[in-house]
């Protein structure tokens, strides 16, 4: 004999069973929606704090919380945020708008020097995108002591002017004293020197980005990275060590947040100075 009830109506999801699914539908701008309560229809206009605003064919405009009691062509739809665009959520390391398809730009004559391999190799990792975009090369010393031999050498002038970043700038340091020594020369008009207060580069990266809670203090006369990596108990007897450690240390980096602020700053003056137009 047939059972004319049906199913046990008392098993689990038996109010569910036969129920029309209603189809997740994302608020992207211009889609027509009915307001299934009170029949007003619109496209969205925008989205924002959880709620949707619809604007009817004679202009008015209403807002509405998202989720469901919403209408497409009939069909009951429940109503979410769209999807983040591109250029909404792509920035560059540096946190720039990132350009979609932009080539890099040629190089400008003016351009950035660093002092030594490490510091080029962490600003082209955070600010790569933005500098290949501006035209900027960035080139290292090996030394603030060789700055004067390049200048002599290549001269900076109105249109070729040169950014420098320096390591351990701080009042009395043996740094500083070139640097203003070097702006008093011949070339300072067209030169900018700018620094932070860290010893080396390694420390213009937050401590919490590399997963120890400070740059170890390092007696005087002891190689400052060789002290570190020892500190840590890292590698640091043999050739390369110190190298090792320090792409470990770049690994890390992933966006300006991973930089102290003393470094970030500095960058972007010297960006500003070497892009900076030099008139008809």
């Amino acid at each position: 004999m047939d059972d004319m009830y049906g199913t046990d109506v008392l098993a689990t999801g038996w109010r569910q069973r036969g129920a029309k699914k209603v189809r997740d539908v994302a608020a992207e701008r211009d889609l027509v929606v009915e307001v299934a309560g009170d029949g007003f229809c619109g496209a969205v206009t925008r989205v924002q704090g959880g709620h949707v605003e619809l604007e009817d064919r004679v202009g008015r405009r209403r807002v509405f919380p998202l989720g469901g009691g919403f209408m497409i062509d009939g069909e009951p739809v429940r109503l979410g945020p769209p999807a983040p665009t591109a250029q909404a959520t792509r920035r560059t390391a540096s946190g720039s708008f990132a350009v979609a398809d932009q080539r890099a730009r040629v190089a400008r004559p003016s351009r950035i020097l660093v002092e030594g391999k490490h510091d080029a190799e962490l600003v082209e990792k955070v600010w790569g995108a933005d500098l290949r975009a501006e035209g900027v090369v960035v080139e290292f010393l090996e030394g603030i002591d060789r700055l004067d031999e390049m200048l002599a050498a290549e001269p900076p002038t109105a249109a070729r002017r040169y950014g420098v970043l320096v390591d351990h700038l701080v009042a009395g340091s043996k740094e500083t004293r070139m640097a203003e020594a070097t702006l008093r020369g011949p070339h300072g008009r067209h030169l900018k020197i700018v620094g932070h207060p860290f010893i080396d580069v390694w420390q213009c990266v937050k401590p919490q980005a590399v997963g120890i809670r400070q740059w170890p203090e390092v007696p005087r006369g002891v190689d400052w990275k060789t002290g570190v990596c020892k500190a840590l108990g890292w590698p640091y007897q043999e050739q390369g060590d110190t190298g090792r450690a320090w792409q470990f240390i770049l690994g890390k980096v992933h966006t300006y947040r991973d930089l102290e602020p003393a470094l970030l700053g500095r960058v972007e003056e010297l960006i500003d100075f070497v892009t900076e137009p030099t008139g008809p």
